[in-house]
């Protein structure tokens, strides 16, 4: 008999790993890793407003990432620096600032380990609603701009020309991550979550002819990943979060070798 906190992480994790596959997809072929640590990074802010408010709804988790993400975009227009100088500013800056608010708190001692590496085998029902309401959310929005981000993560100037609103999916897409870091916070952890996009994606990409069976790949893997994570950290008593993220590593070291063999 499984007891029912397994059952209940497993399927957050199913549910993040879903639908962060395919977004991570993206973030590989557009270079944007660093983005997901900037928004995650922001996360950590937006756990410290929510303390400070006295408040766990992750509303507040997700107006943070959004908003840092927002700003990323207001930065971006000044060509003077890149995008990976703007980046580092807001990501150390997110993260001081919900630190500094955090040692504020005289009355605050809860560890903060599990916002840094994830609490999956705490989740509960309301967290599985809404990691499933904001997945699903996110998988029907990728769904309908999914030939417009292909078209400008190709080639961003002749999509431009195609009539493609560039800004629009590009903003979309940015607060489609910055939902996805808030509310699987919990499953995966702040240092993590950009982890289960990047992996998993990665280790897609070395398996896969075509954009769609690379987001198919990545998905599966990304499960895989749950799935193995959850059973070693119950076998093992090692924390979940860590474990999850090791094995997406294993497939992507698996994937690479495989491809070597095939060439």
């Amino acid at each position: 008999m499984i007891d029912e906190f397994i059952i209940n992480a497993i399927i957050a994790g199913v549910l993040v790993a879903a639908i962060a596959g395919p977004l991570g997809c993206f973030m590989v072929w557009r270079k944007m890793a660093y983005f997901g640590d900037t928004v995650a990074h922001s996360a950590l802010m937006g756990v410290a407003l929510g303390i400070a408010f006295d408040s766990e709804n992750p509303i507040i988790m997700i107006i943070t990432c959004s908003s840092v993400a927002m700003f990323l975009l207001f930065l971006q227009r000044d060509k003077r620096f890149s995008s990976d100088t703007l980046l580092g500013i807001l990501a150390h800056s997110a993260l001081s600032i919900g630190m500094i608010i955090i040692s504020m708190m005289d009355h605050f001692r809860q560890d903060m380990m599990a916002y840094l590496v994830g609490n999956i085998l705490a989740i509960g029902m309301t967290d599985i609603y809404t990691i499933g309401a904001v997945s699903a959310f996110s998988a029907i929005c990728l769904f309908f701009i999914w030939r417009p981000l292909l078209s400008l993560t190709v080639h961003e100037d002749l999509a431009q020309v195609e009539g493609i609103k560039v800004s629009t999916i590009k903003v979309l897409y940015m607060l489609l991550i910055a939902f996805l870091v808030a509310v699987a916070l919990k499953v995966i952890g702040v240092l993590l979550i950009t982890a289960l996009m990047i992996i998993p994606a990665a280790a897609a990409r070395t398996i896969s002819n075509t954009p769609l069976q690379m987001i198919i790949i990545s998905s599966c893997g990304g499960i895989l990943s749950v799935l193995a994570g959850v059973g070693v950290s119950s076998q093992w008593d090692v924390p979940t979060g860590p474990a999850i993220v090791l094995c997406a590593t294993v497939l992507f070291l698996l994937g690479r070798f495989s491809s070597a063999l095939r060439s």
